[in-house]
């Protein structure tokens, strides 16, 4: 398969070769959904919390005595009886991530690239380039490419901090270097945008 190498003004300056083990790959739903939710999952803050007996403070008088009130007997006014009291099994601070094999997340980013290229949501540049941040040339880029109403994701070869304050302002456009790719980014986006030098670090990557 191959796709046009575009500039920033939507015209054509070469080819390029979309690898079919990358982007002709079976796609596997089964394997994107766990995938996702095993990232989701990683993203959880984990952070909720509820005190149990040891944490209330206060109650550490007996509120009445044991026998003869014809009440129930009670240790401290911060059981969980009590209003005010603790938390039974309440959840505490936990970390919700856990890992998948090396080849099925690579099976996956391949499932996830080969239905964008489906698709044909893949569009291919040149090259990124902005001496200082200008959010409006990266806004008529885009306009020119035909993403300006789309949820975009730019995938750079090389970090560049210009191109990236440019485009961070725009709504709907993620910016992210080839190394950090995943499928919940990639199948969030309606269209990937990506340097020819960050399709081919993928494609190196992604072909072993």
């Amino acid at each position: 398969m191959k796709t046009d190498i575009l500039d920033t003004a939507n015209k054509k300056t070469g080819e390029a070769d979309l690898a079919p083990s990358v982007f002709e790959a079976e796609i596997k739903e089964s394997l994107l959904h766990d995938v996702v939710l095993c990232q989701l999952a990683s993203r959880r803050s984990g952070t909720h919390a509820t005190k149990t007996r040891a944490f209330v403070s206060g109650g550490g008088v007996k509120p009445w005595k044991q026998k003869g009130t014809g009440r129930a007997r009670a240790g401290s006014i911060r059981s969980p009886l009590f209003r005010g009291g603790a938390i039974i099994f309440g959840p505490s601070p936990r970390d919700y991530g856990y890992s998948l094999p090396k080849k099925v997340r690579a099976a996956a980013l391949r499932s996830a690239l080969s239905a964008k290229a489906a698709e044909k949501a893949i569009t291919v540049i040149a090259t990124v380039a902005m001496d200082a941040p200008k959010t409006k040339q990266a806004a008529a880029m885009l306009a020119a490419l035909g993403l300006a109403d789309k949820k975009v994701l730019l995938l750079l070869d090389t970090r560049n901090e210009a191109v990236e304050k440019s485009f961070r302002n725009i709504d709907g456009v993620k910016t992210m270097h080839a190394a950090g790719i995943n499928v919940y980014d990639i199948l969030n986006a309606d269209a990937l945008l990506m340097t020819n030098g960050a399709l081919e670090a993928i494609t190196e990557r992604l072909s072993k």
